[in-house]
């Protein structure tokens, strides 16, 4: 039972807007690059756990004193927790002198360390609320193409090729559950916070990005109107109202400080349906708020 799935990272539904909206550097493209094979990576792995008999917490901003962690993957059994991190790198990795690097000698961050700290504060959050619960912490690589050189077997790393034997021992725990699993799964997802004190954004304001209404198959800004529907040069369609409302969804993710009006939105969509059209649409899906003259939407 997913008692919370996994949304779309915040930081990467903005990435990917702005990766056509915008234009962004080498280092902002290599972050959307493994934004993406990192969500990649968790819902290869909730595939795997989807029939699970017990309660699955995806996606967890949780906060101990003055410290946010997350947790990518959170199994509620009988009488144990697993706290599971997952890791969709690609390439040569190796442990040298307690360090975290490529087999190239680059050094990255111990995902070891980082599943530990994580580890400890979850820990303490439990007792905090009266929970006791014994928990252990994995850390999943589940690229086909990763490596790991490593001293000695870490009981705690699960490779690639220890995956399937990883979710086997999964099925097979115990997963009879109380109304105590369900009232500390309940306070899990209550805890669970929305914004993300460290998302690196890349810098943009509403007079820099591209507007216009883009094309719901390419992203593409080509696209035409001929009554209600829009049209793409790469040959996708849609009606106009969907169109519209990906494009004010965009708008608001952007820009969720704005207020939502008629006017906004037309320039937004660079005039390319008219303001009859969107007031239409926005009174279907909104509710307006104001007198006739300052009209605007939540």
């Amino acid at each position: 039972m997913f008692k919370r799935e996994r949304p779309i990272p915040a930081e990467l539904v903005i990435l990917r807007i702005l990766n056509y909206r915008t234009k962004l550097s080498e280092k902002e493209k290599l972050q959307l690059s493994n934004k993406e094979k990192g969500y990649e990576g968790e819902l290869k792995f909730d595939c795997l756990i989807r029939d699970l008999d017990t309660l699955v917490i995806n996606d967890l901003l949780l906060e101990f004193g003055e410290t946010v962690f997350q947790i990518d993957t959170l199994i509620i059994f009988y009488g144990r927790i697993y706290l599971i991190d997952i890791k969709y790198y690609e390439g040569e990795y190796c442990y040298v002198d307690g360090l975290f690097k490529t087999t190239a000698g680059s050094e990255k961050k111990d995902p070891i360390l980082q599943l530990s700290r994580c580890h400890s504060e979850f820990r303490q959050l439990l007792q905090k609320y009266g929970y006791n619960y014994p928990t252990d912490a994995f850390l999943v690589f589940n690229n086909p193409e990763f490596t790991l050189f490593q001293p000695s077997p870490n009981p705690q790393i699960i490779l690639p090729t220890q995956v399937n034997s990883f979710i086997k021992k999964l099925y097979k725990m115990p997963s009879k559950l109380s109304d105590k699993h369900h009232k500390l799964a309940d306070l899990l997802v209550s805890l669970h916070k929305t914004e993300n004190p460290y998302a690196r954004l890349p810098k943009y304001h509403y007079y820099t990005v591209e507007k216009g209404i883009t094309c719901g198959s390419c992203h593409s800004f080509d696209v035409s109107v001929s009554r209600t529907i829009l049209t793409c040069k790469c040959g996708f369609k849609e009606r106009v109202e969907p169109a519209i409302m990906r494009s004010v969804n965009e708008l608001q993710i952007l820009f969720p400080e704005i207020k939502l009006t008629t006017n906004l939105v037309y320039e937004w969509s660079q005039a390319i349906v008219s303001k009859k059209t969107i007031r239409r649409i926005l009174n279907q899906n909104f509710k307006a708020i104001g007198n006739t003259k300052e009209i605007y939407y939540e």
